[in-house]
């Protein structure tokens, strides 16, 4: 017989130590299950704090980028009325979570004979969208909190919640951004964008998680007021630091100052109110400068050890009295630790991976092969906790991918026919990115009565990196459009600037030209981009002849030529990047420059609209499916002339 065999050890501890094995197995399951209790409660009321807290940010982070983005809109001073109106109802229509939205400007600032000037959308308890104005000598909005806040601060703020009258005495919030205009190389504070946010989901969100017997959960402002917690008479009424003084709790007004300073934690704390004894988690909402906390009560989470406790020590004084009267059955004996382990092998087996093994408290076989299992198990756990959070990490990013194309494509003209009461030129362009983002841009717009800007360009790369080249990129180009200048200059000024501190050596081609829509001149520019194709009426397509001038973006004091063309009535301008040409079937064979042009002198007759679209179904036929490798980006422009 082994030493340390199992029928060797099982005869010797049954015979000399069952009372003191009967001691330590009580006392050894005991602590170890109050451990491992207490760590599972911590993991778990860490985490339900920390997905509550990112679960509301996360709702009140996509109300911000919203607010943001209007303020940002708003620094264009050339707004008209309309247009700022129309604002505020666009966000209303587009974000139902918003119950009101103020673009409120400082005094004179919008009208230089109106003190006040603040249009305000906002829902009706009808649920319809209804308008007024804010300010008079009655609501001086300059003083009140949501705007003197931002104003001061010179950056957004989260005010505390309030209850709306108009709402039904609906507990809110207000998130107010600053907007500023340049004059003389100075920003000027030209008022505050607002939006208001119904509280009512997030108190509910917490009344459900706060339906349990072992607990409950609670959020603080930034002050320490109740805004949500299953006692309703709280809410907006105490702090939780009156609390701590009611109950007479230090320990729970250490907790509200460590939340209220946007700390994160777990703290045992005794005689609470509801639960008695428990564990407080608590996570921050940094942006808004509130706390989430979830309390689990000690008693509840320590029923289960007792009771499994009382277990052990009842089965382990049968399995004694078992062992110490029927040693003859000790062959038998021997092997119930064999099926036990058995039985958890077989449960995993059957997809239970937290099946219960047996505890390996011996250096035995039985114990080796115990410590296996336990080790597979643990492995198998955490390989599926790495694949869930990898899988969810990748489903996020394809997420924010899909935002950043809706935001990309945004911010390129896409309603056509773009200038309907204009009858001298037919204008239609597309774009179809080869990733979810891409760097190919188009763009077009009037610099005066007379002259109308179009341009096409193409950012080196793919990816998130040339959607920011290529958002930078036309944002330069129609701010330095609109100074009049002719397309060299254009072109000279927005490759300097995009030269500056060009860490990353990225570079765009752009080819930019201004026409006079009264007689049809034209003047152009290119900065290394593809040449166009020039369609006259009754002609074959021709070359735009190439200037053979550096991309844009690599070298600041690159100077680019303007050259000039007429247009007669009836002439098309067709503008591409080199995804259109160099597009790839399955054979690896490139669409070319020939084939283009085949396309282009099968378009007299024809609007920008249907040449795009020739353009387009040709390289859908020759593809034949093949994975696009590179952005597609197509502008046609047909001056019609002047009509008498």
């Amino acid at each position: 017989m082994k030493v340390h065999g199992i029928a060797f050890r099982l005869a010797s501890l049954t015979l000399l130590s069952t009372t003191m094995i009967l001691a330590a197995i009580v006392g050894y399951n005991y602590t170890v299950s109050r451990s491992m209790i207490v760590s599972l409660a911590e993991e778990r009321g860490t985490l339900l704090a920390d997905s509550t807290a990112k679960q509301i940010s996360g709702a009140f982070t996509a109300v911000q980028k919203v607010i943001d983005s209007v303020a940002f809109s708003l620094e264009d001073g050339n707004l008209a009325e309309k247009r700022v109106t129309d604002l505020g109802l666009r966000v209303l229509h587009k974000n139902p979570e918003i119950y009101g939205s103020a673009i409120a400007f400082e005094a004179y600032a919008f009208q230089q004979d109106s003190k006040y000037y603040a249009p305000y959308y906002y829902r009706g308890q009808d649920g319809s969208i209804k308008f007024t104005t804010l300010g008079s000598d009655a609501y001086q909005y300059f003083y009140m909190d949501w705007y003197q806040l931002p104003r001061e601060l010179n950056h957004p703020i989260w005010t505390e919640p309030y209850y709306e009258k108009s709402a039904g005495y609906e507990l809110m919030t207000t998130y107010s951004v600053p907007f500023y205009r340049s004059r003389d190389q100075r920003q000027l504070l030209k008022g505050v964008v607002t939006a208001d946010i119904s509280l009512r989901w997030v108190q509910k969100l917490i009344k459900s998680l706060s339906n349990r017997d072992d607990g409950y959960v609670f959020m603080l402002s930034r002050y320490g007021t109740f805004i949500a917690h299953p006692n309703e008479s709280l809410v907006m009424n105490e702090t939780i630091f009156t609390a701590a003084e009611d109950l007479n709790l230090p320990q729970l007004r250490d907790i509200g100052r460590r939340m209220v300073a946007g700390e994160s934690g777990v703290l045992e704390i005794n005689d609470l109110p509801i639960i008695g004894d428990g564990f407080v988690y608590f996570s921050p909402l940094p942006d808004q400068h509130w706390s989430v906390g979830v309390i689990f009560s000690k008693k509840e989470l320590l029923a289960d050890v007792s009771s499994l406790n009382s277990k052990v020590a009842i089965f382990g004084i049968i399995g004694f009295l078992a062992l110490a009267m029927l040693i003859t059955g000790l062959a038998h004996r021997i092997t119930h630790p064999l099926r036990r382990l058995t039985a958890s092998a077989n449960d995993m087996a059957s997809g239970n991976l937290d099946a219960i093994l047996p505890k390996a408290v011996s250096q035995d076989e039985v114990g080796e092969l115990t410590n296996s299992f336990q080790i597979m198990r643990d492995n198998i756990n955490s390989y599926i906790a790495n694949l869930t959070e990898t899988t969810a990490a990748k489903e996020r990013i394809e997420s924010e991918l899909r935002i950043a194309h809706d935001i990309q494509m945004s911010i390129l003209p896409k309603l056509f026919p773009a200038f309907p009461d204009r009858s001298e030129f037919d204008i239609h362009a597309s774009i179809e990115p080869a990733k979810e983002v891409g760097g190919d841009l188009y763009d077009f717009f009037f610099i005066d009565d007379s002259h109308f800007c179009f341009l096409v360009g193409d950012v080196s790369g793919k990816g998130v990196p040339a959607a920011f080249f290529m958002a930078v990129t036309k944002t330069l180009l129609k701010v330095v459009a609109k100074r009049r200048l002719d397309p060299g200059e254009v072109l000279t000024k927005v490759n300097s600037d995009l030269a500056e501190d060009n860490d990353s050596c990225m570079f765009v081609t752009l080819f930019l030209a201004i026409m006079n829509i009264n007689n049809g001149d034209v003047q152009y520019a290119s900065a290394g981009h593809n040449p166009p194709l020039i369609l006259h009426k009754g002609k074959n397509a021709e070359w735009i002849p190439p200037q053979n001038e550096l991309v844009a973006g690599i070298m600041d004091d690159t100077v680019y030529t303007t050259r000039s063309l007429t247009m007669n009535q009836g002439d098309t301008i067709f503008i591409y990047t080199d995804g259109v040409t160099e597009a790839m079937n399955k054979e690896q064979a490139l669409y070319s420059e020939d084939r283009l042009v085949e396309v282009i002198n099968q378009c007299h007759g024809k609007t920008s609209e249907q040449m795009v679209g020739m353009v387009d179904n040709s390289l859908k036929d020759f593809t034949g499916g093949a994975e696009q490798s590179d952005d597609i980006t197509m502008l046609a422009m047909q001056y019609l002339g002047k009509k008498e």
